[in-house]
C-alpha cells in the first residue's frame, strides 16, 4: 500500500490558537486542522516529556489511513509550553491568541479552567473575544468548561457582566478515530481518514465565526452530538467490550466474528429509534450513517486494542453516556433497550484492567456495594427511573459471576 504524496501547500500563519492536551487528539486532529487554517499552535500540557519533544522537533507528521492508501500532512509553526510549570506564559498567549481549544478528556477540564480565565480576563474588551472550543467526547463540554472558568474562584465575580466582551463558548463535536500509536515515543500521529467536527454557531451572531478549516457550523448541535455519541461511541464500546469478554485483541478482531456483531448491529438498531424519533432524522439516513460506522470501527489499519477503546468504564456507564443514556430514554418512551443492557453488562464485566484505574475502581465499587448502590453511583439513576430495576439485573448477574 503506497503513500500518496506528502502536503505540499504553503500555509500563511497569521493567526493563534492555544490547544491544551498535546496527545494524539490534540496533535492529530485538531491541531491539524488549526495549522491548515493559518493558526500558530501553541500546546500547552502538564506532561513534561510531550512538551519537550514539541520544543525539539520543529516538525511531525499526520498519517490518515484508509483502504484507499495513506494520506500525509506536515504540521509546523508549532511552540509548546509546560502549563504546570510556566503559567504566567501561558496566561501571556491566550491574552493575544484567537482561539482556545482543548482535548485533555472531561474530569480535567476543571484543572485547565483556572488558567484559561486569567488569560481571558487579561483580554482588552475592544479585542475580537477569543473563541473557546472544548474538543470532548461529552455533551456540552464547553458549557462545562465555560461554568469552571466563570465560577467565583476562577473570575471575580464582577468581572462576569462584561465577560463576553472577551470570551465566547461555541459547544462542538468531534468525530474521528485515533487509535492507539505504535510507537508511543514519536510524535506523528495516525488516524483515520475520516473525520467530523460540528462546532456551534450561535455564539458568533455578531462576530464571525473563527476561520477554521474542516469545521461545520450549526445552529443546534444536539442532533450531531447524540447522533455521534449514541452511533459512533455506543458501537466502537460495544465491540470493544464484547471483544474484551470473548478475549479478543482488537476491535477489528473482534468485528469479524459474527456474534459480536450482531450484538452490535442490535444495540446500533436501538440507539437509531431513538435518534430517528427524537430528531426527526430519516431513518433511512440513519441506516446509512449505521453501516457508514460499521466500516470506520472494522478498519484493519487502526489496529486499536480492545483495552484501550474499554478503558474509564465508570464514565462509559454514566446517565448521560452511550450505553445508559440511550437506553434511559428508550425505557420512558416503552421501545427496546436490551442489547444497549447486554453491552452495559460487558462495560460492567470490565474490570481490573491493566493501565485503567477506572476498571480498578468499578471492581472496587462493584465489589463493596449492593447492585441498587452500584447502580446509583455509577450510572447516576434512582428509582424514579423506569429502567432501574433492569440495570439492577444486570449488575445482580455480574456480582454473580465474580
Amino acid at each position: 500500500m503506497a503513500d500518496k504524496d506528502v502536503e505540499e501547500k504553503k500555509i500563511v500563519i497569521d493567526k493563534k490558537a492555544v490547544h491544551f492536551g498535546a496527545g494524539n487528539i490534540g496533535r492529530g486532529f485538531v491541531a491539524e486542522f488549526l495549522h491548515k487554517s493559518g493558526y500558530e499552535v501553541v500546546f500547552c500540557d502538564v506532561m513534561e516529556s510531550i512538551i519537550e519533544k514539541l520544543q525539539r522537533n520543529k516538525s511531525y507528521e499526520v498519517i490518515q489511513v484508509g483502504a484507499e492508501g495513506n494520506t500525509t500532512s506536515t504540521i509546523e509553526d508549532y511552540r509548546a509550553i509546560n502549563s504546570k510549570t510556566h503559567e504566567a506564559d501561558v496566561i501571556n498567549e491566550i491574552t493575544t491568541a484567537d482561539v482556545v481549544t482543548c482535548s485533555v478528556g472531561p474530569n480535567v477540564l476543571k484543572f485547565i479552567a483556572p488558567v484559561i480565565a486569567k488569560g481571558i480576563d487579561a483580554r482588552p474588551n475592544e479585542a475580537t473575544p477569543i473563541a473557546v472550543i472544548a474538543c470532548e467526547n461529552a455533551i456540552g463540554a464547553t458549557d462545562t468548561l465555560a461554568n469552571y472558568i466563570k465560577h467565583e474562584d476562577n473570575t471575580p465575580g464582577h468581572r462576569l457582566e462584561d465577560h463576553h466582551e472577551r470570551a465566547r463558548y461555541a459547544n462542538s463535536a468531534i468525530d474521528r478515530i485515533v487509535p492507539a500509536q505504535k510507537d508511543p515515543e514519536s510524535l506523528d500521529v495516525k488516524l483515520e481518514q475520516f473525520f467530523e467536527w460540528i462546532v456551534d454557531e450561535t455564539p458568533f451572531k455578531d462576530h464571525a465565526v473563527p476561520p477554521i478549516e474542516g469545521v461545520r457550523w450549526e445552529p443546534n448541535l444536539v442532533p450531531f452530538i447524540e447522533r455521534k455519541l449514541f452511533t459512533v461511541n455506543t458501537g466502537h464500546a460495544a465491540a470493544a467490550y464484547h471483544g474484551y469478554f470473548l478475549k479478543k485483541t482488537t476491535v477489528y478482531d473482534a468485528m469479524q466474528d459474527p456474534q459480536i456483531v450482531n450484538e452490535v448491529r442490535r444495540a446500533l438498531s436501538e440507539t437509531s429509534s431513538l435518534i430517528v424519533g427524537k430528531h426527526e432524522v430519516e431513518k433511512q439516513e440513519q441506516e446509512e450513517y449505521v453501516e457508514k460506522i460499521l466500516v470506520r470501527i472494522s478498519n484493519p489499519y487502526l489496529e486499536d486494542k480492545v483495552e484501550r477503546v474499554g478503558r474509564a468504564p465508570l464514565r462509559k456507564l454514566s446517565r448521560k453516556e452511550r450505553f445508559i443514556g440511550p437506553a434511559a430514554e428508550l425505557a420512558e418512551e416503552g421501545k427496546e433497550f436490551s442489547a444497549l443492557l447486554d453491552a452495559a453488562e460487558m462495560a460492567f464485566r470490565f474490570q481490573n484492567v491493566e493501565g485503567d484505574d477506572e476498571s480498578v475502581e468499578l471492581a472496587k465499587i462493584m465489589a463493596g456495594n449492593s447492585p441498587e448502590e452500584v447502580v446509583e453511583k455509577v450510572c447516576g439513576l434512582t428509582t424514579k427511573d423506569k429502567i432501574f430495576p433492569q440495570v439492577v439485573e444486570v449488575v445482580k448477574k455480574v456480582q454473580a459471576d465474580a
